[in-house]
């Protein structure tokens, strides 16, 4: 049996730019025929990360790792030459290893000091990687379990893809879809000056002219963690408590594009979540046809739809959720106890699996 848990998440943000494509504009999505405001998956996982980083030690994605290991190594054993750390860890790293038969090496480099790709590494594996370092270890297998085993929870919820070697990869546990809009949007701008405070009065005009491109919109926002796959990587005793912070930073942290300009951060208007043991189910269907604009505003209607379109679903395609709780302005439910409800009823079904 598999336990997966959705997050359902409606949240109105207001004029704001937290996303920006190529051309610095908000990004959009067309569903349902019409353009919706789009915040990507990646722009939330990373502030996702960023929020798990107030409690929790979360992992690297960077080139520059190799640094990392020969900064641990010095930090446990100051009294070692430097150098001769750095060509130890570059004999392993650029070691030759078999891939599918074929051999290569190990880690390719740009130059000197970082890795051609970024690679996902924790604290743990850093650390258990310089131990071996410290110890003159020779066997290449060691060193990659060190690299395998010990994942921070980020790299266990989002996965870790290492193109140098594919015994490494960490499958994800989580999926975050792109937020999209329940209503449809129009791009607006906002035409801004800036004034040189040391021009001479005689010299009219500002000194700066510019436009910014933003929009406004209540977010179906949706997740989904597959408790099961999670037992696997981190131990079934750290799977409840891994999944109410993944729920606390889903819900509440927010992308930071042109967040001194707009002041856009807010809380959630509802969080929906369910306990399912058949498969994950995103409800963005309730919103295929865009809510109408009204004198009431979004919040109050994308509820509405959302929870209709749920029951809806469940009686005509997937059984009813095993668990569900409801948080919004009106519940009796707060979001902490939310949480806490969650944490204690993933624990007790994996404790029964």
């Amino acid at each position: 049996m598999s336990v997966f848990i959705d997050f359902h998440v409606l949240q109105t943000v207001p004029p704001c730019c937290v996303n920006r494509d190529d051309m610095g504009s908000p990004k959009t999505a067309v569903y349902g025929g019409t353009v919706r405001a789009r915040v990507s998956s990646q722009a939330w996982k990373h502030a996702m990360r960023e929020e798990f980083k107030k409690e929790n030690a979360v992992g690297y994605r960077t080139k520059y790792f190799k640094q990392k290991i020969i900064d641990m190594v010095l930090s446990v054993k100051p009294i070692l030459d430097a150098s001769k750390i750095e060509k130890k860890v570059d004999k392993i790293l650029k070691t030759k290893i078999k891939d599918n038969g074929k051999e290569k090496v190990w880690f390719e480099f740009e130059d000197n000091k970082k890795t051609k790709v970024l690679f996902f590494v924790s604290e743990r594996q850093i650390e258990n990687f310089a131990r071996l370092i410290i110890e003159e270890e020779e066997d290449i297998k060691r060193y990659r379990d060190a690299l395998k085993n010990n994942p921070s929870i980020d790299i266990a919820l989002f996965g870790r893809m290492a193109a140098s070697d594919p015994n490494l990869n960490y499958d994800a546990a989580a999926q975050v879809a792109h937020a999209i809009s329940t209503h449809a949007v129009q791009n607006e701008y906002d035409y801004f000056t800036a004034v040189d405070d040391l021009q001479t009065e005689d010299n009219a005009g500002a000194g700066h002219l510019g436009t910014i491109e933003f929009n406004s919109s209540t977010l179906y926002r949706y997740a989904t963690v597959n408790a099961t796959e999670l037992a696997e990587t981190l131990g079934k005793e750290n799977v409840a408590s891994t999944i109410k912070k993944f729920g606390q930073a889903f819900a509440l942290s927010m992308p930071t594009g042109k967040e001194n300009t707009f002041a856009n951060r807010t809380f959630p208007d509802m969080v929906y979540v369910t306990l399912r043991t058949d498969q994950p189910v995103n409800l963005c269907g309730a919103f295929e046809n865009p809510i109408k604009k009204s004198d009431k505003g979004y919040a109050a209607a994308s509820e509405s739809r959302l929870m209709e379109y749920a029951q809806n679903v469940y009686s005509q395609f997937a059984s009813k959720p095993d668990k569900e709780w409801l948080n919004d302005i009106s519940s009796d439910l707060s979001f902490p106890e939310l949480l806490s409800q969650l944490e204690k009823a993933v624990n007790d079904i994996l404790t029964e699996v």
